[in-house]
């Protein structure tokens, strides 16, 4: 609980750094306040919900990524991030890939948080149903975020498309939905032994893996 309680905070105090530092004068202020709707509404959640239902430090840690992640792109907009050219470049690709980063985090971090939550609050065990349903719950985030863009796009028209970031790609949709999916793998494949460790630490232990309620 100290560790989750240190990690949170510490985090917070870099985010709001970060927040203040993508706030100042952005590229798009829409797109802006649009891209960090999420970081706006998941940290005050987080600190409600501390005391009584801490996640483990390596969801915090993740959880912190991709917020940085969010910020960066809304102080840009995603299809100008400086990161991204530089990647276009090293790499020699049609476009700047920074919303492919993007949408990769939008897999990988929700999948650390649906397996977390799962454990601790299902009969589910560590098994494959266990990964297939994170995966899925991480592909229906994802696809649930592609129809947000939709109806932003209708209501905005063409002063939501530095928010839609597709850069004239036609498959920009799929490609964002299977990117999240690949992330969603990722971490369950890479990190679900250091997950693991964190909930025995939260003593959520067991092969069942059922925690407090």
């Amino acid at each position: 609980m100290a560790e989750s309680r240190r990690a949170f905070l510490a985090l917070c105090a870099v985010g709001v750094a970060g927040l203040v530092l993508s706030g100042y004068a952005p590229e798009d202020r829409l797109t802006w306040w649009l891209e960090v709707a999420p970081v706006l509404v998941a940290v005050p959640l987080l600190g409600a919900t501390l005391a009584r239902f801490p996640l483990t430090p390596l969801a915090y840690v993740l959880i912190a990524v991709h917020a940085a992640i969010l910020m960066l792109g809304a102080r840009y907009t995603y299809a100008k991030v400086p990161l991204g050219f530089w990647l276009q470049d090293l790499l020699d690709l049609s476009r700047n890939p920074y919303d492919r980063i993007g949408h990769f985090a939008q897999g990988f971090v929700p999948a650390i948080i649906a397996r977390e939550l799962l454990l601790r609050h299902t009969p589910l065990r560590r098994s494959g149903w266990l990964f297939t349903i994170v995966a899925g719950m991480c592909l229906a985030i994802s696809a649930c975020y592609e129809f947000l863009e939709w109806w932003t796009a209708l209501i905005g028209g063409g002063s939501a498309e530095a928010f839609l970031g597709t850069q004239g790609d036609v498959w920009d949709t799929q490609w964002d939905m299977f990117l999240a999916l690949c992330g969603a793998i990722s971490a369950q494949l890479l990190l679900g032994g250091l997950h693991d460790r964190g909930l025995a630490r939260l003593g959520v232990g067991g092969d069942a893996g059922v925690g407090p309620r």
